[in-house]
């Protein structure tokens, strides 16, 4: 059985100030949780219900379970429909971006993305397509919220997500920065190279001026019916198609 302040502990991790606070978040589902088990994060305890089998986790690792009731687990899920284990797992504390680790690579880059399912759909899409480095503007959606977490189906174990000032790093870095804008040229007309990033900007406004001073080269999904616009996601997952189609020529 949780105490009442373990129960508080778990429940705050749904808001971003108790995980950095804490340095822990939330992984629900095993399908989810398994890709943690098997990744570089540190897993603190799974929490389950007496309907779940640890055993389907194919735990490789000394990992503390803790059986609880569904009403606990109800208490502390951010679901309306509870799955029946849930992980606390460690906030990882990597090493800061060294440049050179985005060079002959793609990479995404996010200013101002602010939907938590946009955010985890754009790091399904990543991992998708073997992209490994996703570069965040400070603020754009914590990458450890439950619904980006949810959204991103266990495929965040797999890529790594810096937070930055994107205009000192866009200035720093020496790559191809191919930014997302309505009057960019053809994706499917343009040369991106061998590597670069995709810079993607926020759902209502696009990339903001001085992240767009920055681009080197203005990019576009061409557009043959009347929608005004693309969701995000879409559109990322689209350039990530072009670019490694034509990386893999």
């Amino acid at each position: 059985m949780l105490s009442k302040s373990q129960i508080n502990l778990l429940k705050s991790l749904q808001h971003k100030k108790f995980r950095s606070g804490q340095s822990f978040f939330l992984v629900e589902g095993h399908k989810s949780i398994a890709e943690f088990i098997n990744s570089a994060y540190q897993i603190e305890t799974v929490y389950h219900t007496s309907a779940f089998e640890p055993k389907v986790l194919n735990l490789s690792q000394k990992i503390n379970l803790c059986e609880i009731s569904v009403t606990e687990l109800e208490k502390i899920s951010s679901l309306k429909t509870p799955q029946d284990v849930i992980a606390q797992v460690k906030l990882p504390q990597w090493p800061a971006l060294d440049h050179s680790q985005l060079a002959g690579k793609f990479s995404i880059v996010l200013d101002g993305i602010q939907d938590p399912g946009n955010m985890g759909t754009i790091i399904r899409i990543a991992d998708w397509f073997g992209i490994h480095y996703i570069v965040c503007s400070t603020d754009t959606v914590d990458v450890y919220n439950p619904k980006v977490i949810q959204a991103s189906m266990g495929s965040l174990a797999r890529l790594k997500v810096y937070y930055t000032d994107l205009t000192d790093f866009l200035a720093e870095i020496k790559l191809p920065a191919f930014g997302a804008l309505l009057d960019g040229d053809n994706i499917y007309n343009t040369d991106f190279g061998r590597e670069g990033l995709i810079i993607m900007g926020n759902e209502g406004n696009g990339l903001r001026p001085e992240v767009q001073k920055l681009v080197t080269q203005a990019v576009t999904i061409p557009r043959i019916g009347k929608a005004e616009s693309l969701n995000v996601a879409i559109a990322t997952a689209l350039l990530c198609s072009e670019i490694t189609r034509k990386f893999g020529q």
